[in-house]
């Protein structure tokens, strides 16, 4: 029986680099007959969190009524996440790390799960994203039992579509193929 596989595309635009290579990431996970669901953050609502502390003292929801409740179920009950970011500034997009900071209500049930990242930028050296990676492994590292399985460099890209016909693409269907 395959593996629930939650891939999470914080790419701003639907067919950019990152997205594209979630897409291949998925293709070759469906084919090897894993149950795999993409979340492109742009069809989700998910607000920046507060700091109110209501999930911290006395362990309340989080009171925010945004899809972030949803995402966060889908989070826990995946054995497989890849998070995918385009890099700005050398670092995750914007998008990412508001969907990390919200797991604040319940990142202590993200238990037991394999990571993979996948990272594009118009920058060609790998060494450019370690502040990305950083940041990355800052949050599973707050994970009980994450294990990071492996990265998805997308490098010399800009413009949407850049990423097509590279060996990024086929690195990232292997990927998937053989979690």
């Amino acid at each position: 029986m395959g593996k629930k596989v939650l891939v999470l595309s914080a790419s701003p635009r639907r067919g950019g680099n990152s997205d594209l290579l979630c897409d291949q990431f998925m293709a070759g996970a469906q084919q090897a007959g894993h149950d795999v669901e993409k979340i492109f953050f742009p069809d989700k609502k998910i607000n920046y969190c507060t700091g109110c502390g209501a999930c911290l003292n006395g362990g309340k929801p989080c009171p925010q009524k945004d899809d972030m409740a949803e995402v966060l179920e889908k989070m826990i009950a995946a054995a497989v996440i890849v998070m995918a970011t385009p890099v700005y500034f050398y670092t995750m997009d914007a998008q990412m790390k508001t969907l990390i900071d919200r797991t604040c209500a319940r990142y202590t049930e993200i238990r037991n799960k394999e990571f993979y990242f996948i990272v594009t930028a118009a920058d060609s050296r790998k060494q450019a994203m370690a502040r990305t990676l950083e940041g990355f492994r800052a949050f599973t590292s707050c994970l009980t039992g994450a294990k990071e399985k492996g990265v998805i460099y997308g490098l010399g890209v800009w413009h949407a579509g850049d990423v097509t016909g590279t060996p990024a693409m086929k690195e990232a269907y292997k990927a998937g193929k053989t979690i």
